[in-house]
């Protein structure tokens, strides 16, 4: 009898065992709805293999991208819903069910910046790129657990700081960060921390022609009587004594429109608007290490629809300032905002950058090359020239390639060139939006292959039909100067109302 009972617990005892064994491995592999390992710095997450309340929002989210659109357009978890089936959002010049019907006549509209070039990028990246978030998430104000109350997400900082390391773009430690709802917020907060708010006149806002609309348009909107535009940067300071006077300064590098590398015309109080300043569009010479500096995320990883920019700011007064600005504004910027940014920011800094910036730049070089062979075979238009220079993250001597082509009509009589494109079905965006002449037009080259294919062709038949028309011309003189008095000559098949301007 007593034999049998120590057998007993000597099964009990090792049954015990092995279960608490099994509970373990099951709570740190898997069990319990995910557990958490604590190591000495950092808490690693240990996902287990199936899911519980994630399930239906990665179903709902697979489902919706797994609609193909035909390619030429996309469905989203928030688009619009038809009889039960979600709606395609189209692509310019395509519509349908599924976005397969091609509008023959259709413009290529090269108007807006919409970076969706880099949209096949995180196609690739969906895993990685992907965020699911409860409905509990961050319901506060804050960031709970900080130091102050605080509506900037510490790891959001940390990442910043790693992307601009690894570009060489800017000089980020020892410096002040804040977060705007992109960078348009921004800009504006800039103007009403560097403004002398306390003087008995305005402080004078200036930008150097062609600049970016904005800068004009917020000014005058907010009609502060701290500050006042005044136009261009040139001009401005032929006419004022800028040592006696209050004047900010916007400085946009790379330029938007013509891409180029900007600097400061007065000194003083600038604002370098930093938006285009990555590998992608411009070779990184250097870091650029001003007093105040703006980026966003819509140039960097091509997500305009997250709304979300950053300044790096020298001075703590400044800072503060901006600070109260974002927080009086808007009581700080969207915390799922923040954790998508998180997200993509560490996949961007994946491979030193490699990854993203190798993929972008690859597009950008493929499209320039294709836009200058067309252009190379026109008298009638002509784009910017870009000068090669030195790139630092990618340690070799390569051309700019901006994200916008600053188109110029050579003929006298051309001089509202917009007109000229749209007659040819080629949207773009008039010289004087940045107060240039109307000879200029700015085309976008970051919106989608679709959208960039049909520039290309509705380019190559414009310039076909100018190279067409002077092939005709030269042929009808050389028959007069043989045939004099024939006057029937054949005009060309696709005839072009040459040195005309044509208004829609």
């Amino acid at each position: 009898m007593g034999k049998t009972k120590k057998y007993c617990y000597g099964i009990c005892l090792l049954s015990s065992i092995v279960i608490n064994i099994l509970f373990s491995i099951n709570l740190y592999l898997g069990g319990g709805g995910g557990a958490l390992q604590r190591g000495e710095k950092n808490l690693e997450i240990v996902y287990r293999p199936s899911l519980t309340w994630t399930e239906k929002a990665a179903a709902e989210a697979e489902a919706v991208a797994a609609i193909s659109c035909s390619g030429h357009g996309r469905a989203y978890l928030d688009s619009l819903i038809s009889d039960g089936q979600t709606v395609c959002e189209c692509y310019t010049c395509y519509g349908g069910i599924d976005c397969s019907e091609f509008s023959p006549g259709c413009s290529a509209d090269a108007d807006s910046g919409d970076p969706i070039f880099l949209e096949p990028f995180w196609m690739q990246k969906a895993e990685d790129s992907a965020i699911v978030v409860s409905g509990w998430h961050r319901m506060s104000y804050s960031y709970a657990g900080y130091t102050s109350m605080s509506t900037m997400s510490l790891e959001v900082e940390k990442y910043i700081h790693k992307i601009h390391s690894i570009v060489g773009n800017a000089i980020t430690e020892g410096r002040y960060l804040v977060f705007g709802i992109g960078s348009s917020q921004l800009l504006s907060a800039a103007v009403y921390a560097l403004s002398s708010q306390n003087s008995s006149s305005p402080s004078n806002v200036v930008a150097t022609i062609p600049y970016y609309p904005m800068y004009e348009a917020q000014t005058l909107f907010f009609n502060s009587e701290d500050f006042e535009f005044e136009g261009d940067t040139n001009s401005w300071k032929l006419n004022n004594a800028t040592n006696n006077m209050d004047v900010i300064e916007f400085v946009t590098s790379p330029n938007n429109p013509d891409g180029e590398l900007k600097t400061s015309v007065i000194g003083g109080k600038t604002i370098y608007d930093h938006a285009y300043f990555w590998p992608h569009f411009t070779p990184i010479p250097a870091p650029s290490d001003h007093d105040f500096m703006i980026f966003t995320l819509s140039k960097l990883t091509g997500h305009a629809g997250a709304r979300f920019g950053w300044a790096v700011i020298k001075d703590k007064d400044v800072y503060e300032k901006v600070s109260t600005y974002i927080q009086v504004a808007d009581l700080g910027i969207s915390k799922d905002t923040q954790l998508r940014v998180l997200k993509l920011l560490k996949v961007a800094v994946e491979d030193d950058g490699k990854q993203l910036f190798k993929f972008a730049y690859d597009k950008m070089r493929q499209r320039w090359d294709r836009l200058t062979s067309v252009f190379s075979k026109s008298t009638r238009f002509s784009i910017q020239k870009r000068d090669p220079l030195h790139c630092n993250f990618f340690n070799e001597t390569r051309l700019p390639s901006p994200a916008y082509a600053w188109v110029k009509c050579e003929r006298e009589e051309e001089d509202d060139c917009h007109a000229v494109l749209e007659a040819g079905k080629i949207i773009g965006r008039t010289g004087s939006t940045y107060k240039a002449k109307d000879r200029y037009v700015r085309l976008s080259l970051i919106k989608s292959q679709d959208d960039f294919d049909l520039l290309m062709l509705r380019l190559t038949e414009l310039v076909s039909l100018e190279n067409e028309f002077l092939s005709y011309k030269q042929n009808k003189n050389v028959r007069n100067a043989r045939e004099a008095g024939m006057t029937n000559s054949t005009p060309p098949k696709h005839p072009i109302h040459y040195g005309t301007r044509n208004r829609t």
